[in-house]
Protein backbone atom coordinates (compact mmCIF):
# COMPACT_ATOMS: atom_id res chain seq x y z
CA UNK A 1 0.00 0.00 0.00
CA UNK A 2 0.85 3.23 -0.65
CA UNK A 3 0.19 7.07 0.44
CA UNK A 4 2.14 10.47 -0.75
CA UNK A 5 4.59 11.90 0.67
CA UNK A 6 4.78 16.07 1.13
CA UNK A 7 6.58 16.11 -1.59
CA UNK A 8 4.58 14.47 -3.84
CA UNK A 9 6.19 11.11 -4.57
CA UNK A 10 4.70 7.64 -3.73
CA UNK A 11 5.50 6.44 -0.09
CA UNK A 12 5.40 3.06 0.92
CA UNK A 13 2.90 2.73 4.68
CA UNK A 14 4.89 1.64 7.50
CA UNK A 15 3.09 -1.67 8.38
CA UNK A 16 2.39 -2.80 11.48
CA UNK A 17 0.77 -5.81 13.11
CA UNK A 18 -0.83 -5.84 16.85
CA UNK A 19 -1.11 -9.56 18.40
CA UNK A 20 -3.13 -10.74 21.10
CA UNK A 21 -4.51 -14.51 22.04
CA UNK A 22 -6.07 -13.35 25.49
CA UNK A 23 -8.22 -10.24 24.34
CA UNK A 24 -11.38 -9.90 22.41
CA UNK A 25 -10.84 -8.36 18.76
CA UNK A 26 -12.94 -5.55 19.71
CA UNK A 27 -10.89 -4.75 23.22
CA UNK A 28 -11.05 -0.85 23.61
CA UNK A 29 -7.35 -0.29 24.20
CA UNK A 30 -6.02 -2.20 21.79
CA UNK A 31 -8.72 -1.81 19.14
CA UNK A 32 -10.79 1.28 19.48
CA UNK A 33 -8.09 3.46 21.14
CA UNK A 34 -4.55 2.31 20.04
CA UNK A 35 -5.28 0.50 16.65
CA UNK A 36 -7.95 3.23 15.26
CA UNK A 37 -5.35 5.90 16.08
CA UNK A 38 -2.30 4.41 14.46
CA UNK A 39 -4.39 3.67 11.73
CA UNK A 40 -6.03 7.20 11.37
CA UNK A 41 -1.90 8.60 11.52
CA UNK A 42 -1.68 6.68 8.04
CA UNK A 43 -0.02 3.13 9.04
CA UNK A 44 -1.05 -0.30 7.59
CA UNK A 45 -2.56 -1.82 10.63
CA UNK A 46 -3.51 -5.36 11.20
CA UNK A 47 -4.69 -6.96 14.20
CA UNK A 48 -4.52 -11.02 14.83
CA UNK A 49 -7.34 -11.91 17.74
CA UNK A 50 -9.58 -13.82 18.42
CA UNK A 51 -11.99 -13.22 16.39
CA UNK A 52 -14.62 -15.95 14.27
CA UNK A 53 -13.49 -14.00 10.70
CA UNK A 54 -11.55 -11.88 8.73
CA UNK A 55 -12.21 -8.40 7.88
CA UNK A 56 -11.69 -4.86 7.58
CA UNK A 57 -13.00 -2.19 10.48
CA UNK A 58 -12.25 1.40 10.97
CA UNK A 59 -9.35 1.18 8.80
CA UNK A 60 -7.87 -1.95 10.39
CA UNK A 61 -7.58 -5.45 9.29
CA UNK A 62 -8.55 -8.31 11.72
CA UNK A 63 -7.39 -11.26 10.97
CA UNK A 64 -9.23 -13.98 13.21
CA UNK A 65 -7.79 -16.89 15.06
CA UNK A 66 -9.61 -19.60 16.74
CA UNK A 67 -10.22 -18.90 20.81
CA UNK A 68 -9.80 -22.37 22.89
CA UNK A 69 -12.16 -22.42 25.58
CA UNK A 70 -10.25 -23.92 27.97
CA UNK A 71 -7.92 -21.87 29.76
CA UNK A 72 -4.67 -24.86 29.28
CA UNK A 73 -5.31 -25.12 25.35
CA UNK A 74 -5.87 -21.44 25.05
CA UNK A 75 -2.25 -20.98 27.08
CA UNK A 76 -0.38 -23.39 25.39
CA UNK A 77 -2.13 -23.39 21.61
CA UNK A 78 -2.97 -19.99 20.84
CA UNK A 79 0.42 -17.89 21.33
CA UNK A 80 1.79 -20.63 18.33
CA UNK A 81 -1.37 -19.99 16.27
CA UNK A 82 -0.51 -16.20 16.81
CA UNK A 83 2.52 -17.38 15.48
CA UNK A 84 2.27 -18.46 12.42
CA UNK A 85 -0.42 -15.74 11.49
CA UNK A 86 2.17 -12.94 12.32
CA UNK A 87 4.68 -14.50 10.13
CA UNK A 88 2.02 -13.98 6.87
CA UNK A 89 1.98 -10.28 7.94
CA UNK A 90 5.93 -9.18 7.42
CA UNK A 91 5.04 -6.26 9.46
CA UNK A 92 7.86 -3.41 10.11
CA UNK A 93 6.62 -3.13 14.12
CA UNK A 94 4.85 -6.13 15.86
CA UNK A 95 3.06 -4.64 18.93
CA UNK A 96 1.89 -7.80 21.44
CA UNK A 97 -0.46 -7.28 24.30
CA UNK A 98 -0.17 -10.22 26.23
CA UNK A 99 2.40 -12.21 28.48
CA UNK A 100 1.75 -15.68 27.32
CA UNK A 101 2.92 -14.03 23.76
CA UNK A 102 6.34 -13.49 25.34
CA UNK A 103 8.27 -16.38 23.39
CA UNK A 104 7.06 -15.69 20.22
CA UNK A 105 7.84 -12.22 20.75
CA UNK A 106 11.53 -12.75 21.35
CA UNK A 107 11.24 -15.24 18.44
CA UNK A 108 10.43 -12.35 16.25
CA UNK A 109 13.22 -9.77 18.11
CA UNK A 110 15.36 -12.72 16.70
CA UNK A 111 14.32 -11.98 13.66
CA UNK A 112 14.98 -8.78 13.31
CA UNK A 113 11.67 -6.93 13.64
CA UNK A 114 11.08 -4.09 15.70
CA UNK A 115 8.52 -5.47 19.01
CA UNK A 116 6.75 -3.63 21.38
CA UNK A 117 5.49 -4.88 24.85
CA UNK A 118 2.11 -3.11 25.96
CA UNK A 119 2.21 -4.53 29.77
CA UNK A 120 -1.34 -4.36 30.77
CA UNK A 121 -1.09 -5.88 33.91
CA UNK A 122 1.69 -6.39 36.89
CA UNK A 123 2.34 -10.32 36.33
CA UNK A 124 4.07 -11.13 39.63
CA UNK A 125 0.74 -9.79 41.37
CA UNK A 126 -1.76 -11.13 38.69
CA UNK A 127 -0.28 -14.63 38.94
CA UNK A 128 0.07 -14.65 42.87
CA UNK A 129 -3.86 -13.87 43.12
CA UNK A 130 -5.03 -16.94 40.35
CA UNK A 131 -7.83 -18.88 41.92
CA UNK A 132 -6.92 -21.99 39.32
CA UNK A 133 -2.79 -22.26 40.64
CA UNK A 134 -2.95 -24.04 43.71
CA UNK A 135 -1.79 -22.02 46.29
CA UNK A 136 1.63 -23.29 47.62
CA UNK A 137 2.33 -22.61 44.09
CA UNK A 138 1.52 -19.22 43.58
CA UNK A 139 4.47 -17.30 44.98
CA UNK A 140 7.29 -19.56 43.35
CA UNK A 141 5.31 -19.30 39.99
CA UNK A 142 4.62 -15.38 40.16
CA UNK A 143 8.64 -14.93 41.21
CA UNK A 144 9.47 -16.73 38.28
CA UNK A 145 6.96 -15.02 36.13
CA UNK A 146 8.20 -11.70 37.23
CA UNK A 147 12.09 -12.31 36.79
CA UNK A 148 11.20 -14.14 33.15
CA UNK A 149 8.86 -11.10 32.28
CA UNK A 150 11.51 -8.49 33.18
CA UNK A 151 14.58 -10.18 31.93
CA UNK A 152 13.00 -10.70 28.37
CA UNK A 153 11.69 -7.19 28.05
CA UNK A 154 15.04 -5.52 27.58
CA UNK A 155 14.78 -7.55 24.25
CA UNK A 156 12.32 -5.59 23.03
CA UNK A 157 12.57 -2.50 21.53
CA UNK A 158 10.17 -0.30 23.78
CA UNK A 159 7.66 -1.20 26.25
CA UNK A 160 4.17 0.34 26.87
CA UNK A 161 3.27 -0.02 30.16
CA UNK A 162 -0.48 1.19 31.22
CA UNK A 163 0.12 2.36 34.32
CA UNK A 164 2.35 4.63 36.41
CA UNK A 165 2.79 1.51 39.11
CA UNK A 166 3.36 -0.50 36.06
CA UNK A 167 5.89 2.10 34.45
CA UNK A 168 7.89 2.06 37.96
CA UNK A 169 8.40 -1.34 37.90
CA UNK A 170 10.34 -1.76 34.58
CA UNK A 171 12.21 1.83 34.97
CA UNK A 172 15.29 0.02 35.72
CA UNK A 173 15.31 -2.43 32.95
CA UNK A 174 14.40 -0.84 30.09
CA UNK A 175 15.32 2.84 28.90
CA UNK A 176 12.59 3.41 26.37
CA UNK A 177 9.16 2.63 28.65
CA UNK A 178 6.55 5.05 27.57
CA UNK A 179 3.75 5.56 29.68
CA UNK A 180 0.21 5.03 27.53
CA UNK A 181 -2.85 5.17 30.05
CA UNK A 182 -5.45 3.74 29.33
CA UNK A 183 -7.83 7.43 29.55
CA UNK A 184 -10.93 7.31 28.05
CA UNK A 185 -11.56 8.61 24.45
CA UNK A 186 -12.84 12.10 23.52
CA UNK A 187 -16.43 12.86 23.56
CA UNK A 188 -17.26 8.83 23.76
CA UNK A 189 -20.07 9.35 26.47
CA UNK A 190 -21.41 12.13 24.38
CA UNK A 191 -22.49 9.77 21.56
CA UNK A 192 -26.00 10.43 23.01
CA UNK A 193 -27.19 14.12 24.80
CA UNK A 194 -26.64 13.69 28.09
CA UNK A 195 -29.65 14.32 30.33
CA UNK A 196 -30.02 16.98 32.57
CA UNK A 197 -29.21 16.19 36.46
CA UNK A 198 -32.94 16.88 37.31
CA UNK A 199 -34.22 14.40 34.52
CA UNK A 200 -31.85 11.71 35.46
CA UNK A 201 -33.24 8.50 37.24
CA UNK A 202 -32.49 8.16 40.62
CA UNK A 203 -29.89 5.65 39.81
CA UNK A 204 -26.37 4.69 40.30
CA UNK A 205 -24.39 2.42 38.35
CA UNK A 206 -21.37 -0.13 38.15
CA UNK A 207 -20.30 -1.19 34.68
CA UNK A 208 -17.74 -3.91 34.18
CA UNK A 209 -16.31 -7.44 35.18
CA UNK A 210 -18.93 -8.54 37.75
CA UNK A 211 -16.82 -10.08 40.35
CA UNK A 212 -16.05 -10.74 44.12
CA UNK A 213 -13.12 -8.94 44.09
CA UNK A 214 -15.14 -6.26 41.85
CA UNK A 215 -16.75 -5.25 45.72
CA UNK A 216 -20.16 -5.93 43.79
CA UNK A 217 -21.02 -8.79 47.23
CA UNK A 218 -19.96 -5.49 49.45
CA UNK A 219 -22.36 -3.11 47.07
CA UNK A 220 -25.16 -5.71 47.63
CA UNK A 221 -24.79 -5.44 51.57
CA UNK A 222 -24.85 -1.75 51.30
CA UNK A 223 -27.85 -1.86 49.35
CA UNK A 224 -29.68 -3.55 52.29
CA UNK A 225 -28.49 -0.92 54.69
CA UNK A 226 -30.55 1.94 53.09
CA UNK A 227 -33.55 3.10 53.79
CA UNK A 228 -36.43 0.50 52.38
CA UNK A 229 -38.80 3.93 51.29
CA UNK A 230 -35.94 5.22 49.50
CA UNK A 231 -36.69 5.51 45.32
CA UNK A 232 -33.49 4.56 43.58
CA UNK A 233 -31.76 1.84 41.40
CA UNK A 234 -28.35 -0.10 41.31
CA UNK A 235 -28.13 -1.01 37.78
CA UNK A 236 -25.62 -3.82 37.05
CA UNK A 237 -24.14 -4.21 34.09
CA UNK A 238 -21.21 -6.70 32.64
CA UNK A 239 -20.45 -10.35 32.89
CA UNK A 240 -20.05 -12.40 35.78
CA UNK A 241 -16.14 -13.93 36.36
CA UNK A 242 -16.47 -16.73 37.25
CA UNK A 243 -19.93 -17.85 36.17
CA UNK A 244 -20.90 -18.98 39.62
CA UNK A 245 -20.41 -15.80 41.18
CA UNK A 246 -24.06 -14.90 40.39
CA UNK A 247 -25.54 -17.42 42.37
CA UNK A 248 -23.19 -15.88 45.51
CA UNK A 249 -24.39 -12.54 44.14
CA UNK A 250 -27.97 -13.57 43.88
CA UNK A 251 -27.96 -14.93 47.85
CA UNK A 252 -26.43 -11.68 49.05
CA UNK A 253 -28.75 -9.04 51.06
CA UNK A 254 -29.98 -6.18 48.93
CA UNK A 255 -29.98 -8.31 45.82
CA UNK A 256 -33.80 -7.65 45.37
CA UNK A 257 -32.64 -4.18 45.24
CA UNK A 258 -30.35 -5.38 41.61
CA UNK A 259 -31.46 -4.28 38.52
CA UNK A 260 -29.32 -7.27 36.02
CA UNK A 261 -28.65 -5.75 32.97
CA UNK A 262 -26.20 -8.20 31.45
CA UNK A 263 -23.15 -7.50 29.34
CA UNK A 264 -24.54 -4.55 27.05
CA UNK A 265 -22.74 -2.94 24.14
CA UNK A 266 -20.53 0.45 24.33
CA UNK A 267 -23.23 2.70 23.37
CA UNK A 268 -26.00 1.03 26.00
CA UNK A 269 -23.19 1.89 28.51
CA UNK A 270 -22.98 5.32 27.76
CA UNK A 271 -26.86 5.66 27.72
CA UNK A 272 -26.78 3.83 31.22
CA UNK A 273 -24.04 6.15 32.50
CA UNK A 274 -25.87 9.70 31.27
CA UNK A 275 -29.06 8.66 33.62
CA UNK A 276 -27.09 7.51 36.29
CA UNK A 277 -26.27 10.29 39.34
CA UNK A 278 -23.41 8.18 40.31
CA UNK A 279 -20.60 5.07 39.18
CA UNK A 280 -19.05 3.21 41.91
CA UNK A 281 -15.72 1.16 42.14
CA UNK A 282 -15.10 -0.44 45.47
CA UNK A 283 -12.83 -2.99 44.33
CA UNK A 284 -11.26 -5.12 46.87
CA UNK A 285 -7.68 -3.86 48.40
CA UNK A 286 -6.23 -6.89 46.85
CA UNK A 287 -2.69 -5.98 45.51
CA UNK A 288 -3.69 -6.06 42.18
CA UNK A 289 -5.88 -3.08 42.80
CA UNK A 290 -4.00 -0.64 45.12
CA UNK A 291 -2.24 1.57 42.60
CA UNK A 292 -4.57 0.52 39.87
CA UNK A 293 -6.27 3.41 37.83
CA UNK A 294 -8.56 1.54 35.76
CA UNK A 295 -10.22 3.28 32.65
CA UNK A 296 -13.72 2.97 34.60
CA UNK A 297 -13.08 5.49 36.71
CA UNK A 298 -12.31 7.76 33.91
CA UNK A 299 -15.84 6.69 32.17
CA UNK A 300 -17.78 7.61 35.16
CA UNK A 301 -15.91 11.17 35.58
CA UNK A 302 -16.22 11.94 31.76
CA UNK A 303 -19.87 10.86 32.06
CA UNK A 304 -19.90 13.90 34.06
CA UNK A 305 -21.38 11.74 37.55
CA UNK A 306 -19.80 11.31 40.98
CA UNK A 307 -17.22 8.48 41.39
CA UNK A 308 -17.73 6.44 44.59
CA UNK A 309 -14.53 4.86 44.78
CA UNK A 310 -12.27 2.52 47.17
CA UNK A 311 -9.93 4.33 49.25
CA UNK A 312 -6.80 3.13 47.50
CA UNK A 313 -3.90 4.75 46.40
CA UNK A 314 -4.79 4.66 42.76
CA UNK A 315 -7.88 6.12 42.83
CA UNK A 316 -7.34 8.39 45.72
CA UNK A 317 -4.97 10.37 43.49
CA UNK A 318 -7.51 11.03 41.18
CA UNK A 319 -10.71 11.12 43.23
CA UNK A 320 -9.03 13.55 46.08
CA UNK A 321 -7.15 15.98 43.52
CA UNK A 322 -10.25 16.29 41.61
CA UNK A 323 -12.70 16.21 44.01
CA UNK A 324 -15.23 14.31 41.53
CA UNK A 325 -16.29 11.73 44.19
CA UNK A 326 -15.86 9.65 47.57
CA UNK A 327 -13.57 7.54 48.89
CA UNK A 328 -14.98 4.45 50.61
CA UNK A 329 -13.43 1.61 52.70
CA UNK A 330 -14.82 -0.97 50.58
CA UNK A 331 -14.85 -3.56 53.20
CA UNK A 332 -17.60 -1.31 55.08
CA UNK A 333 -21.09 -1.46 53.32
CA UNK A 334 -22.17 1.26 56.25
CA UNK A 335 -19.42 3.62 53.86
CA UNK A 336 -20.62 2.56 50.42
CA UNK A 337 -24.48 2.84 51.34
CA UNK A 338 -23.30 6.49 53.07
CA UNK A 339 -22.01 7.66 49.73
CA UNK A 340 -24.82 6.71 47.93
CA UNK A 341 -27.53 7.73 50.10
CA UNK A 342 -25.71 10.95 49.88
CA UNK A 343 -25.27 11.08 46.30
CA UNK A 344 -29.31 10.52 45.74
CA UNK A 345 -30.62 13.08 48.65
CA UNK A 346 -27.55 16.30 47.54
CA UNK A 347 -28.34 16.51 44.04
CA UNK A 348 -26.86 19.96 43.69
CA UNK A 349 -23.35 18.89 45.42
CA UNK A 350 -23.54 15.45 43.37
CA UNK A 351 -24.06 17.28 40.57
CA UNK A 352 -20.94 19.84 40.77
CA UNK A 353 -18.40 16.55 41.91
CA UNK A 354 -19.82 15.44 38.47
CA UNK A 355 -19.35 18.57 36.71
CA UNK A 356 -15.46 18.78 38.13
CA UNK A 357 -14.61 15.20 36.99
CA UNK A 358 -15.90 15.93 33.44
CA UNK A 359 -13.81 19.11 32.88
CA UNK A 360 -10.43 17.23 34.13
CA UNK A 361 -11.22 14.34 31.67
CA UNK A 362 -11.55 17.16 28.68
CA UNK A 363 -8.43 19.26 29.65
CA UNK A 364 -6.19 15.99 31.18
CA UNK A 365 -7.46 12.45 31.39
CA UNK A 366 -8.49 11.65 27.96
CA UNK A 367 -7.05 9.66 24.90
CA UNK A 368 -5.59 12.18 22.78
CA UNK A 369 -3.22 12.96 25.09
CA UNK A 370 -1.82 9.64 24.86
CA UNK A 371 -2.31 9.11 21.31
CA UNK A 372 0.35 11.68 20.71
CA UNK A 373 2.86 9.75 22.76
CA UNK A 374 2.03 6.34 21.12
CA UNK A 375 2.84 7.69 17.36
CA UNK A 376 5.70 9.57 18.56
CA UNK A 377 7.15 6.59 20.12
CA UNK A 378 5.76 4.40 16.67
CA UNK A 379 8.15 7.48 14.78
CA UNK A 380 11.32 6.51 17.08
CA UNK A 381 11.43 3.52 16.25
CA UNK A 382 10.64 3.32 12.58
CA UNK A 383 12.35 6.33 12.10
CA UNK A 384 9.24 8.88 10.72
CA UNK A 385 5.93 10.27 10.79
CA UNK A 386 2.94 9.00 7.91
CA UNK A 387 2.26 12.12 6.65
CA UNK A 388 -1.78 11.41 7.81
CA UNK A 389 0.05 12.16 11.49
CA UNK A 390 -0.63 16.26 11.17
CA UNK A 391 -4.40 15.27 10.44
CA UNK A 392 -4.33 14.11 13.75
CA UNK A 393 -1.74 16.03 16.17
Amino acid sequence: MVSMSSSGLPQTKRKVTHLTSVHPAFDVRIFHKECKSIARAGYDVTLIAGHDRDETVDGVRLRGIPRPSARIARMLRAPWTVWRAALREQADLFHFHDPELIPIALMLRLSGKIVVYDVHEDLSIDVAFKDYIPALFRRPLAWVANKFEKISARCFSALVPATPAIRQRFADWHGRCVLVSNYPLAGEADCICPKPWKLRSPSVAYAGIISADRGIGEIAHALSLLPKEMDFAFKLAGACSPKCFFDELKAAPGFNRIQVLGTISRLQVAQLLNDSRAGLLVCRPDPVHLDAVPNKLFEYMQAGIPVIASDLPGFRKVVERVGCGFLVNPREPKEIAGAIEYVLTHPEEAEKMGERGREAVNAEFNWASQERKLLELYAELLGSLPAAYANIS
